[in-house]
């Protein structure tokens, strides 16, 4: 009996992942905020405690007016939001007019691997909502720690990468090409069913 309570302590303290938590995350709704790309997706929004990557055509392309109807959403319930080394010096005012709560957004700044382990330990924690981050190389080593890390601390995880990544495979429950011209997504990656064929046009971009 002693191997049982052992197990029973680690699943307590969730250090062991068991596969029947993934029933519980339909529940656990996260709704994206862009009802056309919702409608698209399995679970109907982010899938809940996981990582989702976002592939860009370029930096900056697109990938804040992607997140921040979730961001807001989470930042108007008191949820903390956790940037890790942003490309860009972020603006707040522009972050305020699409309804973020500054009170709840942190920056974390880091350097190379510095802020892959800044993110894995902000996700691990249990006390952010979604943590944003933008890793110049993570191999798939290092995608599936945040992927272990978003389960662990039942928080949203997002990667935002170059294009060409998208040729490797990725532990991502969630890979999200943005495209500059046309503005639209392209789902390349979901889990629980088949990517949409047809891309979705951005809405109010461009």
């Amino acid at each position: 009996m002693g191997a049982v309570v052992d197990l029973e302590r680690l699943l307590d303290q969730r250090q062991v992942w068991r596969g029947r938590q993934a029933q519980a995350r339909p529940q656990a709704l996260q709704p994206s905020g862009h009802a056309a790309l919702d409608a698209r997706l399995p679970d109907g929004g982010w899938p809940a405690a996981a990582l989702s990557e976002l592939l860009l055509a370029s930096p900056g392309c697109g990938e804040l007016q992607l997140l921040w109807p979730t961001l807001a959403r989470l930042t108007g319930a008191g949820e903390r939001v956790v940037l890790v080394a942003p490309p860009f010096i972020p603006y707040a005012p522009a972050w305020q007019a699409a309804g973020v709560d500054l009170r709840w957004l942190a920056q974390v700044e880091a350097e190379g691997n510095d802020g892959l382990w800044a993110a894995e330990q902000c996700l691990r924690s249990g006390s952010c909502a979604a943590v944003l981050c933008w890793p110049a190389r993570a191999d798939d080593r290092a995608l599936r720690r945040l992927q272990v890390a978003a389960e662990t601390g039942e928080a949203l995880a997002f990667a935002c990468r170059g294009q060409q990544a998208a040729h490797n495979p990725s532990p991502a429950a969630l890979r999200i090409a943005i495209d500059s011209r046309p503005a639209q997504w392209r789902v390349l990656k979901c889990r629980g069913g088949l990517p949409p064929a047809a891309p979705i046009a951005c809405p109010g971009w461009g």
